[in-house]
């Protein structure tokens, strides 16, 4: 693969490593570590580890990410559609490990598709709180939402807006945000050999004024108290420490707080950006040291008194019509989880949970979702969506189908194929099913005797 790189790449590395030049060009010669990382919104990892069905090695610096063989295929099982796992390079999973949300918190993931960062992100709040994540790219926001949605978290806001238009609508409104911003990825290089073809020392030089752009934006963004992740999967200087070095030097406001130690990290370097001895703070991953690819963070604070936790939003004094309340309550009686009717929004027959917290700063932007979808009005009846299935977890639901993940009716169920039940795996009668594989839901199926009418949408399927 040397041959592939890029010339004025090979000599930049050459100087930034030395010695250790040699050992960073071998890596490319060795097979890529593949990881997943466990959605503690619906399994603790002990759990995870006792029912995974192919072999897993822990992350030493994800708490709950892990390694797994390239010849698993871990997409086609069950507990995939079930969101108990999202796939993710090891090393991209570090930066939303080392922002310490914590639920109730008001987060914002910038540049958030395909999600794997923002999923982890949302695990943390625990339903508490907010997180709005972000991606310029419209099509890429629609995947962003799958991935939330699969994930079964409810307090989202997904948009698809320019980043200096949300610095205007949320002047210091975020206690975490999360930038990953776009970059010339050189780390992703054994990866996606894409990127070989696309670099060149001038794209990485116009991403840096990218990144300035994007990075002062979120700084606008984030409350005094509050702390920011920068991070990329490049190892250039001039969008690393480089655009770092400009944040301190425009908002002196900010600082560089230190960042989780693990065997294989290494400290930024001063001199790759405007001498500032702080950006040792700063992390650099290198694939020679460690088993993943290539990426680079820092974590700032913005000085000021910590701000508290954002209280519930109170219900609105005005719920849905009598007609709706009615069809609503007649199926969210069977839902087992605590619900507030005054979150309760209708829009255009379709039927949102609000978040806990006032957004009312979205008016006029372009979002793709407002909470969490719960389904829609029809004539004379409530249809649940997808979503509120995944969001319900386990025993979240008064009738639920019990498969084993082994079991080929499952399959046929995410292709969207009327299955056979028997008698003994019937919990109650006729009506709403949450699907699951083992414990886990996967979606709604409509029971007619021993027939479930398979409700899981034409869009998901298999």
């Amino acid at each position: 693969m040397e041959a592939n790189l890029p010339k004025d790449f090979i000599t930049r590395m050459q100087e930034m490593l030395g010695e250790e030049f040699p050992l960073f060009l071998e890596h490319y010669e060795k097979p890529r570590e593949y990881g997943l990382r466990v959605n503690t919104l619906k399994i603790s990892c002990e759990e995870f580890e006792s029912l995974c069905p192919f072999p897993i090695e822990r992350i030493p610096w994800v708490p709950n990410g892990y390694f797994y063989p390239p010849d698993v295929r871990p997409s086609l099982h069950p507990y995939y559609q079930a969101g108990l796992y999202y796939l993710q390079e090891p090393s991209a999973m570090t930066p939303a490990a080392c922002l310490p949300v914590q639920p109730g918190d008001a987060v914002l993931d910038l540049c958030a598709a395909p999600g794997g960062k923002a999923t982890e992100l949302a695990a943390c709040l625990r339903g508490e709180g907010i997180l709005i994540a972000n991606d310029i790219s419209s099509s890429r926001a629609k995947a962003l939402l799958r991935n939330l949605e699969l994930f079964g978290v409810s307090n989202l806001v997904v948009t698809s807006e320019k980043p200096e238009r949300l610095a205007d609508r949320f002047p210091e409104f975020f206690h975490k945000i999360l930038l990953d911003a776009p970059c010339s990825g050189e780390g992703m290089f054994r990866k996606d050999e894409n990127l070989i073809r696309d670099w060149s020392t001038e794209k990485s030089d116009k991403l840096a004024q990218i990144q300035r752009e994007l990075i002062l934006d979120a700084a606008r963004m984030l409350r005094p108290g509050g702390l920011l992740l920068y991070s990329t999967c490049t190892f250039a200087p001039a969008e690393d420490e480089g655009t770092i070095s400009w944040l301190l030097e425009h908002c002196p406001e900010f600082s560089l707080q230190p960042l989780p130690s693990y065997p294989g990290f290494s400290p930024g370097v001063p001199r790759w950006g405007n001498e500032d001895p702080s950006l040792s703070r700063c992390v650099r991953i290198w694939p020679h040291k460690m088993r993943g690819e290539g990426h680079f963070l820092a974590l700032l604070k913005k000085e000021g008194e910590s701000v508290p936790l954002f209280q519930p939003k109170k219900g609105k004094k005005k719920g849905p019509d009598k007609a709706s309340a009615a069809l609503l309550n007649e199926f969210f009686q069977n839902v087992k989880i605590p619900f507030d009717p005054g979150r309760v929004e209708i829009r255009n027959e379709k039927v949102y949970y609000l978040p806990p917290v006032d957004v009312s700063a979205l008016r006029g932007l372009h979002f793709l979702r407002n909470g969490l979808y719960l389904g829609d009005l029809k004539k004379n009846r409530f249809e649940p969506s997808q979503p509120l299935a995944l969001s319900l977890g386990r025993n979240g639901f008064t009738s639920m189908i019990h498969l084993d993940p082994a079991d080929d009716r499952i399959s046929k169920y995410l292709k969207g194929e009327t299955l056979n039940l028997q008698e003994e795996e019937i919990s109650s009668p006729n009506g709403w099913q949450l699907v699951c594989a083992g414990d886990f839901p996967l979606g709604w199926g409509k029971l007619v005797g021993q027939t479930l009418k398979n409700k899981y949408p034409s869009g998901w399927r298999i």
